[in-house]
């Protein structure tokens, strides 16, 4: 089976936070027409022709997930990860306000490095194209 597209659901806390750090960090516009607000609803980015990013407001998070515990902030349950220009991508997320997780460098094996958004879900930089070739895997 084939999937045209993945999209990667996370919850926020501010719409408006999100909206401004992600187009900040990843160079991209937001999907759809705006809201009153300016901000479009449901507030989605496209990463790339296979991956998009939704976000949810936490009440609306909590409907979707019913009766299953997400983590609360500072709380991770999921890394997500990339392949860039590490050093690039680190120094745009810190501009936008971002926590660096841990600084680019190589940490034995490949050039990584990682920032937590304004709701504090993780993301992992690694080199482009991975050193290695295999992203580490043995």
């Amino acid at each position: 089976m084939t999937y045209s597209r993945v999209v990667v659901s996370l919850p926020t806390a501010d719409r408006r936070t999100s909206f401004e750090f992600y187009r900040e960090v990843f160079s991209v516009e937001a999907v759809g027409k705006p809201a009153d607000d300016g901000v479009p609803e449901p507030l989605q980015f496209d990463l790339n022709d296979g991956m998009r990013l939704m976000f949810i407001p936490r009440r609306g998070f909590g409907w979707v997930t019913g009766d299953h515990k997400v983590a609360g902030r500072g709380h991770s349950e999921c890394l997500l990860s990339f392949s860039g220009d590490v050093d690039e991508v680190i120094a745009g997320a810190r501009a936008a306000g971002a926590e660096i997780v841990f600084e680019p460098g190589d940490h034995g094996w490949g050039y990584v490095g990682a920032f937590a958004d304004p709701d504090s879900h993780l993301w992992m930089v690694t080199a482009n194209p991975v050193p290695h070739g295999d992203g580490g895997a043995s």
